[in-house]
């Protein structure tokens, strides 16, 4: 099947900087400044639903119109299974770890707390993700949307987006209202581990899922031919990204205000009720639509515009999002997520074991571990590299061919 190179860069682009803002070191670094997170109230994590409810919804729908809706189920479904044994084999082995390092109890105490194999009750909670470590957090949620996305893809199918559509922000708003309390209160005294914790999660189901399913109708309306996107997002229909560009700038100085406490308590109360990052809250969800739409209006659109100012925005975006680093980290973006969990914890252990580090120290640390990003994703591709360094290297003295990289 043929790879969509762009959505491939962007999940390349994302994972880069949730490795970059999930190194933690004593005194943080510089590096960590330097995201998109500073400017708008949209961070790496959100894009990376997004992108893969998209996919979901592009990819599944078109097997189900080939083959049925049973087999698009099963599909999903042991695509789920597999993410599972990926999220419970992370925790495993970041336990079998703990158990051999010195001083790794203390030192992760914060993102594990007590977690170990004599724990039923909390490998019980991992299990079934009402305990999620730090870091090891969107594959829990990911699993839980795709359970719900066969049926809701089957909807979408039969011409009921609209209906989806219209409960995915009911739910949304039944997660502003914090009504899965209802549930999760009980569900935390049962989870209630020795170290005082509960239920611990960084994303409101709830919330976040609007942000996987409106994605994924999309994408099952791709599939379908239904929508002309090129049409939606022309170069003369500016009304989109000139509506972009005013939310952003609207949120642009709120963002640098809470950053650096700026707000009077008089507003920040307020604001902060509007703000809540676990909850998806209005404020996230509005400059996320805003920043989408706005990116998306500048892929397909910008590069054909009449100003050459909007041209060059949009040619820039495109290389970025084009860099072949990027993408080769967006084919194998769930191989690559579950190692940048272990380079974290491993930089979060050795940080913890010495003395405060320099920023150049720091810097170097992450550059190290950006080019490690790659390991999965190289190993993955292992065969298809060395077969493209043996096809520059000259014909082979059988005199056989090598055959052109195939469409994956």
């Amino acid at each position: 099947m043929k790879r969509f190179e762009t959505i491939d860069g962007m999940r390349g682009y994302f994972l880069v900087f949730m490795l970059i803002n999930h190194l933690v070191f004593v005194g943080d670094y510089w590096l960590m400044e330097v995201n998109h997170r500073n400017l708008a109230f949209v961070e790496d994590a959100q894009g990376f639903v997004f992108l893969s409810g998209l996919l979901i919804g592009l990819i599944y729908a078109k097997k189900m119109m080939k083959n049925g809706y049973e087999t698009g189920r099963q599909l999903i479904w042991s695509r789920a299974g597999e993410l599972y044994r990926y999220a419970m084999g992370t925790v495993i082995a970041v336990l079998l770890v703990q158990m051999i390092l010195p001083d790794a109890y203390k030192l992760w105490f914060n993102w594990l707390g007590y977690t170990n194999f004599d724990q039923p009750v909390r490998l019980a909670a991992i299990a079934t993700f009402l305990f999620q470590p730090t870091f090891m957090d969107i594959l829990p949620q990911y699993i839980i949307y795709m359970l719900f996305a066969p049926m809701l893809i089957r909807l979408c199918l039969d011409g009921k987006w609209a209906q989806v559509l219209a409960g995915s922000l009911l739910v949304w708003m039944a997660g502003q209202l914090g009504l899965q309390r209802f549930a999760t209160d009980p569900l935390n005294q049962l989870a209630m581990g020795s170290d005082d914790q509960g239920i611990r999660v960084s994303f409101n189901l709830l919330g976040w899922q609007i942000v996987f399913f409106s994605a994924m109708v999309f994408g099952v309306l791709t599939a379908q031919n239904r929508i002309d996107w090129h049409t939606i997002f022309s170069p003369e229909r500016t009304l989109i990204p000139k509506a972009a560009f005013a939310i952003c700038v609207f949120f642009l100085p709120l963002r640098l205000a809470t950053a650096h406490e700026l707000l009077p308590e008089s507003v920040l109360g307020k604001f902060a009720t509007m703000e809540i990052r676990a909850d998806f809250g209005p404020v996230y969800l509005l400059n996320f639509l805003a920043v989408a739409s706005g990116i998306t209006w500048l892929i397909l659109a910008g590069p054909h515009h009449h100003r050459p100012a909007v041209r060059a925005v949009a040619n820039a975006v495109i290389w970025v999002f084009s860099l072949r680093y990027l993408r080769l980290l967006g084919r194998h973006s769930l191989q690559v997520y579950v190692w940048h969990v272990a380079l974290v914890y491993a930089v979060y252990y050795l940080d913890g074991r010495t003395a405060e580090l320099s920023e150049l120290t720091k810097t170097t640390i992450a550059i190290v571990c950006l080019a490690l990003l790659s390991l999965p994703a190289v190993w993955r591709e292992r065969d298809e590299i060395f077969r493209t360094r043996s096809a520059t290297d000259g014909p082979a003295t059988s005199g056989l061919h090598l055959p052109a990289k195939p469409s994956d």
